[in-house]
This record gives C-alpha cells, structure tokens and sequence, in this order.
C-alpha cells in the first residue's frame, strides 16, 4: 500500500482538521455527559454533522449519564446492534428500538 504524498500544506491542514473533529468530539460526549441531548437529538444531529455521524453507538452510551461500559454491551446486545457500528450505520429498526431501551431515562 502506498501512502499519499502531501505537501507540508496540506499535512499542516489535515492535522488541524484531525484536532478540529477531536474537539467537536470531546465538546459533543461532554454534552451528553452533562445530560444536555438525548439520544433523539445525537441521531438528527448525525444526519447533518460528520463528527457525530462518525462516533461509534457504544461511545454515544456510554457517553450519556448512568450507563458504563457494561450497561452499554448490554444494550447493544438486547438491540442487535453490533459494537463496530457508528451512527450512521444504523438502520430504521435499530433507531426506533434504541429510543425504545432509552425511553425510561
């Protein structure tokens, strides 16, 4: 496999792009930390922003306010969703039964 041949430029330019998606990242996991959106709001903001669109369901989670890791194995499991996936990966079915898991929080 042959890497790309950049130019100092556009090595400067995507390393900051790379910091700029890794701040929009920690900004969004803290939101829903802080209780901020719901996971109705991850899966619309996720049709127009690539970061969030991009963020693996078992982050989103386990991101969001009383559930760990294991909580959110447990989830995904009971919902058929595999733990690679992203949110944009997901289908209609798996939408609707994750909002379905989540209702009581």
């Amino acid at each position: 496999m042959t890497l790309p041949h950049l130019t100092p430029e556009d090595r400067a330019a995507a390393l900051q792009a790379a910091v700029d998606a890794r701040r929009r990242r920690a900004e969004f996991k803290e939101s829903l930390r802080r209780g901020e959106l719901t996971l109705a709001d991850v899966l619309e903001r996720a049709k127009t922003d690539e970061v969030v669109s991009r963020t693996p369901i078992v982050t989103v989670l386990e991101s969001m306010p009383g559930i760990g890791k294991v909580k959110a194995g447990r989830i995904m499991e009971r919902v058929g969703i595999s733990e690679s996936r992203r949110v944009r990966g997901l289908g209609a079915k798996q939408r609707v039964a994750l909002e379905e898991e989540l209702a009581g929080r």
